[in-house]
């Protein structure tokens, strides 16, 4: 049910984008350190909506549905955010378009595979991208500016932040060609069924 407690911290993600876009907006310190925060609880709720989930065999296909959806809205606001406010240098670009191409690629395997009915379980490694992205994009929102609010300002912050990006983005690629050969090898497996359901049905046909 959408009001089970996994749910509403799956919805609370999605609910946390406006939060985060008009603090992000600010352009203070102190806007910075609470979009970091606002991201990071965020971010947090993704692990503990999946385990009271399992904890309390509370499954549903409405969580399962919208779990994937709402991670996705809160990455690609930040990365959004990020560019549009110009808090990313220019070689930390290339690690936001992989990120974006990749959670675009894998919504569409996700879709197709789904008409298939077939899952595409989280990797391990796909947990570990994800733990990287998170840590980076929220590090990110923080910036310098943000990292001075609690006496960090001395700390190269946003390079710290870049350098998980890039991180993220090669556990991307790799995550992200698992996943592509997944998809390729279900969709190959459907296509030969198809013919062979096909050719049994022209050999039927074509019996006096």
């Amino acid at each position: 049910m959408p009001t089970d407690l996994p749910n509403l911290l799956t919805i609370s993600r999605i609910a946390a984008i406006p939060v985060l876009v008009v603090v992000a907006a600010l352009g203070t310190r102190w806007g910075d350190m609470a979009a970091c925060v606002v991201f990071s609880v965020a971010a947090i709720t993704d692990y503990f909506d999946g385990k009271i989930a399992r904890d309390r065999g509370v499954t549903s296909s409405f969580g399962r549905m919208l779990d994937p959806i709402a991670d996705k809205l809160l990455v690609g606001a930040a990365l959004m955010l990020l560019v549009g406010l110009d808090r990313l240098s220019h070689p930390a670009l290339y690690p936001a378009i992989v990120i974006m191409l990749r959670e675009i690629m894998v919504s569409g395997l996700r879709e197709y595979l789904a008409e298939l009915r077939v899952g595409l379980p989280v990797t391990r490694l796909a947990k570990w991208k994800t733990g990287f992205q998170m840590g980076a994009l929220g590090t990110l929102l923080a910036g310098d500016s943000g990292a001075s609010v609690i006496g960090l300002g001395a700390l190269p912050v946003s390079l710290i932040g870049e350098a998980g990006l890039w991180v993220a983005a090669a556990l991307t690629l790799v995550t992200g060609w698992d996943y592509l050969q997944a998809g390729l090898r279900h969709a190959g497996q459907a296509d030969a069924s198809a013919a062979q359901g096909a050719s049994h049905h022209d050999k039927t046909a074509a019996r006096p």
